[in-house]
């Protein structure tokens, strides 16, 4: 399910943005970010629409994934 980053309390998906941005092996580029630097990325992704928060009630799991690839999963769901 997406869910909209409104809805979410905002210390909670502080630190949701917070744990997604230190799991190993997200990339943010060249130039190493500040832990601060990443959650602001996230947030203007989530803000802009160009990222996704999606919640799995199955497996009572998360993640953020870009538009594109939450369109392709909704679409397999579908299928």
């Amino acid at each position: 399910m997406d869910i909209p980053p409104q809805r979410v309390p905002a210390d909670t998906l502080c630190a949701l943005l917070e744990e997604f941005a230190s799991r190993d092996g997200t990339d943010y580029g060249s130039r190493e970010l500040s832990l601060e630097e990443k959650v602001a990325q996230l947030r203007g992704g989530l803000d802009s629409g160009a990222m996704k928060l999606l919640y799995d009630s199955d497996s009572e799991h998360w993640d953020l994934v870009d538009r594109d690839r939450a369109a392709a999963l909704f679409a397999e769901d579908g299928a």
